[in-house]
This record gives structure tokens, C-alpha cells and sequence, in this order.
């Protein structure tokens, strides 16, 4: 019975998804205005995982980005899937993070305690340290690009859950919450970049 239930729920999930998704709000004109120099690509990985990569240029130097990307206290508010900070532990080469999620594809709060630690060229690293994944990394690497006023960006995501739900549905969710995610950054860079001048 209880298996039955579970296919039943997978089964509601695969629907949702390709039904409700594309009534979704869609931004990717926003995402164009980003200037994705190297198209996202989000696809599952052999051995478990789905992983997401692209090139983006964002206004601003990579100071104004490294600056949004080590608000550490903010990130909820970069991202459309609800989360809350427990806890953030600065140290003095690292910071530990303690965040939950709550995600449509996934039951009750997931924790993702993570350290993140900046990269010697400029950007960011995070690894998974505890919670419920079994894998995390992401990177933001950042370089000056053009005369200096904008920030080529680098970006790679690996994410695997501890979850039953397959991998391509995760990448099918994870791309559209990822364009999302460029634009809440783009202009909280606009933002910055506007409030400076």
C-alpha cells in the first residue's frame, strides 16, 4: 500500500510539472538581458546528481557580485523556493551555513548545511558539509569583463537530494528556478550598481 501511494505521488508530481510549468511566469527575455555567454545547460549525471553549468555577464564589477553572492544572511531572497537561514557561523576563512528548504518536489524542510569559502581569483565555492543531500558544489567564478563595469560569471551546480524522485524531473525544475535565479541577481546587482552612482 505504501508503494502504491508513493507511484500515485510521483505519478501527481511528473503531471504537475508539465502541466502547471508552463503557465508559470517565464522570464526569459530577463535572462537574455543577462547576456548568458555560454547557454545554461542542466542535465543528469552518471552515478547520480544533476548538474547545471552557464556563463553569464552581470552588471557591475566582481566586487558588487561577490558582494551579493557573500550575504550570506540574504540568499533566501535570491532564489523563488522558500527558505529560511538557521544559522551562520563566519570563520575566518570559511563560513559555515545551516539553510532549509522547502521545495514543491520534496516532502517537509530539507537541510543543506554547507561551508562556502572564496576563490583566491575572485567568486565563491560551496561544498556540502551535512543535511538532507547527498551531494552539493557550487561555484561562482568572477572576472572582470569590458572596460571593467561588468562581471563575467562562471557558474557550475551539482545537486543531488536524498530522495526517491528521478533526476530528470529534479533538472526540469532546477532549470526554470535557476533562470529565475539570474534575474533576482542581475538586479540586486542593478541595484547596487544604481545606488553607488
Amino acid at each position: 500500500m505504501p508503494r502504491l501511494i508513493s507511484l500515485h505521488g510521483m505519478l501527481f508530481l511528473c503531471v504537475t510539472v508539465f502541466v502547471l510549468a508552463p503557465l508559470a511566469p517565464c522570464w526569459s527575455g530577463e535572462v537574455g538581458a543577462i547576456q548568458l555567454l555560454r547557454p545554461l545547460l542542466v542535465q543528469s549525471v552518471p552515478g547520480g546528481g544533476v548538474k547545471a553549468t552557464a556563463t553569464l555577464l552581470f552588471p557591475g564589477n566582481p566586487s558588487v557580485l561577490h558582494s551579493i553572492l557573500t550575504e550570506y544572511r540574504k540568499w533566501p531572497e535570491l532564489f523563488e523556493t522558500r527558505m529560511r537561514m538557521a544559522q551562520v557561523e563566519e570563520h575566518e576563512d570559511h563560513v559555515l551555513t545551516d539553510l532549509y528548504i522547502s521545495h514543491a518536489l520534496l516532502p517537509g524542510e530539507q537541510r543543506l548545511l554547507c561551508e562556502s569559502q572564496a576563490l583566491p581569483g575572485g567568486g565563491l565555492v560551496t561544498d556540502l558539509k551535512g543535511g538532507d543531500f547527498k551531494q552539493y558544489h557550487r561555484e561562482w567564478r568572477l572576472q572582470a569583463a569590458g572596460d571593467g563595469t561588468q562581471t563575467r560569471a562562471e557558474f557550475e551546480l551539482l545537486v543531488e537530494p536524498k530522495t526517491m524522485i528521478p533526476d530528470w524531473l529534479i533538472a526540469v525544475a532546477m532549470e526554470r528556478e535557476l533562470n529565475v535565479h539570474f534575474r533576482l541577481v542581475r538586479q540586486r546587482a542593478l541595484d547596487l550598481v544604481t545606488k553607488g552612482k
